[in-house]
């Protein structure tokens, strides 16, 4: 039987840190900008994209919308960044 995830946990040592708190943020407000613009909607199966992979970074240059397949199976490198 798998072993139960521990929710707390993850939030406590990753997600509640302020730097992630701060990076999804960022990214929530990248969608937003993009929902209000009309070009992706609630439910449509699509991811926004920061093309440089900075989700700090959201300049109408650097975000697209794309497949959420597509978005999420990027190549990374040995730091986990986009190649």
């Amino acid at each position: 039987m798998p072993q139960k995830r521990n929710y707390n946990k993850e939030y406590k040592n990753y997600q509640g840190k302020p730097s992630q708190v701060e990076k999804r943020a960022s990214r929530n407000s990248a969608r937003a900008a993009l929902v209000k613009a009309g070009k992706v909607r609630k439910g449509d199966g699509k991811d926004v994209d920061h093309k440089n992979g900075n989700p700090k970074d959201n300049s109408k240059k650097n975000l697209r919308v794309t497949s959420k397949s597509n978005n999420r199976s990027f190549a990374r490198n040995a730091k986990a960044g986009k190649k």
